[in-house]
Formats: structure tokens, C-alpha cells, sequence
């Protein structure tokens, strides 16, 4: 029997919906909690080419939300160990892994050759730089995030709109999974819903997912809401070093014990900086850094009160 026999029976694949499936290009962004289930699925479903991105290892103290991998591949990079197993999954589906940040830098080049991106990272700087991205060349972005026991996910651009008009600005106070811990299986149902929708954009369902945001809360309710129609909200921009012109001012809000590197040779190294600090010459711009750009980002908030001029935000990972 067709492995998807199960599936092209579905009035909303068919043989045609499967061969579009076969023929699609997907970008996911993460090899981890999201990253896991949504290979799974997509692999399963026969989607045919999937680049996967992730630079990090194999640790034990993720093995609780990435099932997928075993103690004894601690320390082994996580996209190539997704990748092999996903070959073992199905050996018709294309996955290559690279093993890299994503950056603004390369972050135009992996998009462009994708039809649909998922954002599996649950960083601040990766998102909007997908957004921002995908926006630009109207790619579909399936985005999520986690944590404790709620979390959310949302379609954006490809026609609709992005994760700014959503949210203009970061949701929590900077918690993380190592700070504020999160069980594994909501991560888990967040991934999958990704997956559904991404499989949703591929196939033309209808309604399409993108537009839609899904929110499941601590007491595990869902709810959901269409923002087909919400306005773009600008904020400031991630950049990536390389990006850093002469003449900008550099703000590394990291303390030396945080990072004895500066961002730059030049840059100014003030954890307080927004609502007091120096500012550049008019028609210059301010570059903001920190390591993981929430704490960039609120000084951007706190500059923007006095000071219009254009800023850039650097996450230093």
C-alpha cells in the first residue's frame, strides 16, 4: 500500500495536493522543541526538500522536549542528527542541514529558495528577522513560541500580514526555557500545529492559515483570532555586524563580565543606555547590542522617547 495512502484520500490532498507536497521547498529554522515534531510531520507527509537550520548540539537537559534524540548523541549538532534520522523516516524526502545562526546576513539567501519558512528558533531576533524577511519577498512564515505551559502560533506575510503587526514589540519579560522552564508535550502540540499549517499553505486549504494566530494558555484553552486586516506596526531592525557602517554608534549594553569582547572596536559599552547616553550627529544612527536583542530592543523603546533618528538592533549570540 502507498505509504500516503492514508492521506491522498483526503478530498484537501489528493494525488495532485501530494505531488505538490513532493515538489515543495521548506526552510525550518531550528532543530529543537519546535524543530522536532514539525520535521516529523512534514517528513512523514512526504514533503520533498526541507533545509534545516540549527548551529547547536545534542544536550541532556533538552531531551524532555526533543524525544527525537537519545543521551547518547549528547554533544553531536542537532541538525545532522535530525537529518539522519529523518532519512531513516523516509528516504524520499531531501533534508540538508546547515549548521549556522541565522542571521540577517544569510537569512534573504535561505528564504529565497524556500516556499514556506517555519520559525522553530523561539528567538526574538530570528523571528523578526524572518518576518521582516519573508514580508519583503511575501513568503510564508509559520512562527511559535513556548513557554511553561502556554504558548502560541501564528501565520504571517505571504500576503498577509507580518509578526510586527502582531506584536510591535517582545510578548514576555525575557524569560527563557532555562529561566522559566517549560513542559515538554506543549511544546510539542505547538510544533504540530505548526506543521499543520505549514501543510495547510502548502495544499491551498481553505481557510488558509496564514492570517491566524492560535494561543492554547496554561489551563490548556485555545483560542484563536484572524488579523487578515491589521496595519504594519515599524519598529526597529536586526543587522548583522557586517551591517555596522562607519560612522554608527555602537551601544553594547552586555557588562564585561557578560562579554569582555565589545561588539566593536569603537563601541561604547553601557548596560543602561536608552533613556540617558550620548546620541549621534543628526542623520546618523544608533546600533544597539546585546546577546539576545530583547534588552537592544527595549532601550530602542526608551531612545525612541527622546531621540527620532534611525536605529539598528545587534543580537551577539
Amino acid at each position: 500500500m502507498n505509504r500516503y495512502a492514508r492521506q491522498t484520500i483526503l478530498p484537501e490532498v489528493g494525488g495532485s495536493g501530494q505531488e505538490r507536497l513532493q515538489a515543495a521547498r521548506v526552510l525550518v529554522i531550528g532543530a529543537g522543541a519546535l524543530g522536532v515534531p514539525v520535521l516529523q510531520y512534514l517528513v512523514g507527509a512526504g514533503v520533498g526538500h526541507i533545509t534545516l537550520v540549527d548551529p547547536d548540539v545534542i544536550e541532556v537537559s533538552n531531551l524532555h522536549r526533543q524525544p527525537l534524540y537519545t543521551e547518547s548523541q549528547a554533544g553531536q549538532p542537532k541538525a545532522r542528527a535530525a537529518q539522519q534520522a529523518m532519512q531513516r523516516l523516509n528516504s524520499t524526502v531531501e533534508v540538508t542541514p546547515v549548521m549556522e545562526w541565522l542571521t540577517p546576513t544569510n537569512a534573504p539567501s535561505l528564504v529565497a529558495g524556500a516556499d514556506i519558512v517555519l520559525d522553530c528558533a523561539d528567538s526574538y531576533a530570528v523571528s523578526y528577522t524572518l518576518s521582516d524577511t519573508c514580508f519583503a519577498t511575501r513568503k510564508p512564515l509559520i512562527s511559535a513560541s513556548a513557554l511553561a505551559l502556554e504558548g502560541y502560533v501564528g501565520g504571517y506575510c505571504g500576503g498577509a500580514p507580518s509578526l510586527r503587526a502582531i506584536f510591535p514589540d517582545p510578548t514576555d519579560a525575557g524569560a527563557t526555557c532555562a529561566t522559566a522552564g517549560v513542559l515538554g508535550p506543549i511544546v510539542g502540540m505547538l510544533g504540530c500545529l505548526q506543521a499543520r499549517m505549514a501543510l495547510g499553505v502548502l495544499l491551498g486549504i481553505d481557510p488558509s492559515p496564514l492570517g491566524l494566530l492560535i494561543r492554547m494558555d496554561s489551563a490548556m484553552r485555545f483560542s484563536q483570532f484572524r488579523f487578515d486586516k491589521a496595519p504594519e506596526e515599524p519598529g526597529p531592525c536586526f543587522i548583522s555586524l557586517r551591517d555596522v557602517r562607519p560612522g554608527d554608534l555602537v551601544v553594547d549594553l552586555r557588562p564585561s563580565e557578560e562579554a569582555p569582547t565589545l561588539a566593536t572596536p569603537d563601541a561604547l559599552r553601557m548596560p543602561d543606555y536608552g533613556s540617558t547616553g550620548p546620541l549621534p550627529d543628526t542623520g546618523g544612527r544608533v546600533v544597539i547590542a546585546c546577546r539576545s536583542g530583547l534588552r537592544a530592543w527595549r532601550a530602542a523603546n526608551l531612545l525612541a522617547q527622546r531621540w527620532r533618528g534611525d536605529v539598528a538592533l545587534l543580537a551577539l549570540n
